[in-house]
């Protein structure tokens, strides 16, 4: 038998694997409000659809929480909560940001609940937690809004933010590695034309992504996540990323054509949509149709992004079987 973690490493060394590895991922938003109930949320999960890898995906608050902002649940399809205060209003409020220690609060929280995690799917499957980059973290502290504003007319204030941002981040990686990791999913949310140009992006964040990053040297099944349309896929030349994900169904490339662009593995194939909505055929041939575009070679099945909260217990499990 081959065990998850032989499975992922086989197909990122682009080998023939036993059959398609799978990797779903969703939001458990009234359970994410403690590490036990995340962690047992996460575990059950795993139990229940004996997936290759194990994303642990916590509310996108846990990162900035302790920086004070609040957000509730409000049934969002999706299963992420709203944001109910920022702490970001004005200019000079990025400049007097202070970094954050992993002994605050809620990313020890979040520790804890990898420990959990780790112990309870064991050492043969592949954990990675979620770590959003400074920029996104950014919006969540300010607001898309004035963050875009403030980008435009204060970019020294924002990058001094951004600053104090990465500072944090990198300690909580390295603190999470502790705990056992195999890697992280790396969410970047403004890498797409509707928000930035290339070369704004660049200028403003890249610096603080290749900061963020070099505190996962060594960790072997990091996948980076481009969310939105339109991504900035050439960014992947800059990472060194085992594993990326996007909405291929929505946005360019293809499945097919990221192969041709990137040595690593890819993952995706199936629309959010279609897990929520979708009959099981056309959940079926959406996974039928990813594996031919990729020859099953260094690809992992997967949605563009999470799994939505509403999506059918019975589609989830026929994409599951659909890689036997």
């Amino acid at each position: 038998m081959t065990s998850h973690r032989e499975r992922i490493q086989a197909c990122l060394n682009g080998e023939q694997t036993d059959r398609t590895p799978i990797a779903l991922w969703r939001h458990f938003p009234e359970e994410d409000q403690n590490p036990e109930s995340l962690a047992a949320a996460t575990i059950k999960f795993q139990q229940t659809y004996d997936l290759d890898i194990v994303k642990v995906t916590p509310a996108s608050s846990f990162a900035v929480k302790d920086w004070g902002v609040e957000d509730k649940w409000t049934g969002n399809p999706e299963g992420s909560r709203e944001y109910t205060k920022r702490i970001i209003h004005d200019p000079k409020d990025w400049e007097t940001l202070e970094p954050l220690d992993p002994t605050a609060p809620h990313l020890a929280d979040q520790l804890h609940c990898l420990r959990l995690i780790r112990e309870g799917v064991g050492a043969d499957t592949p954990v990675i937690q979620t770590i959003f980059n400074p920029l996104s973290q950014a919006k969540n502290l300010a607001g898309n809004d004035l963050l875009m504003e403030h980008i435009r007319k204060y970019p020294e204030a924002v990058m001094e933010g951004l600053k104090t941002i990465t500072k944090t981040t990198v300690k909580f990686i390295e603190a999470a590695r502790e705990t056992g990791i195999d890697g992280i999913f790396y969410a970047i949310q403004h890498a797409q034309g509707s928000l930035l140009e290339l070369d704004e992006y660049k200028s403003i964040n890249l610096m603080f992504d290749q900061r963020v990053l070099a505190a996962t040297g060594g960790m072997w099944c990091n996948m980076l996540h481009l969310h939105g349309r339109d991504v900035y896929f050439s960014l992947l030349r800059l990472f060194d990323f085992q594993i990326v994900n996007w909405h291929d169904r929505e946005t360019y490339p293809s499945l097919m054509e990221a192969q041709s662009l990137f040595r690593g593995a890819v993952c995706g194939g199936l629309r959010q949509e279609t897990l929520v909505s979708g009959k099981r055929t056309q959940v079926k041939k959406e996974a039928k149709d990813a594996i031919e575009q990729t020859k099953n070679r260094r690809f992992i099945l997967g949605t563009g992004c999470v799994v939505p909260y509403v999506a059918s217990h019975e589609n989830i499990l026929i994409a599951r079987r659909s890689v036997e």
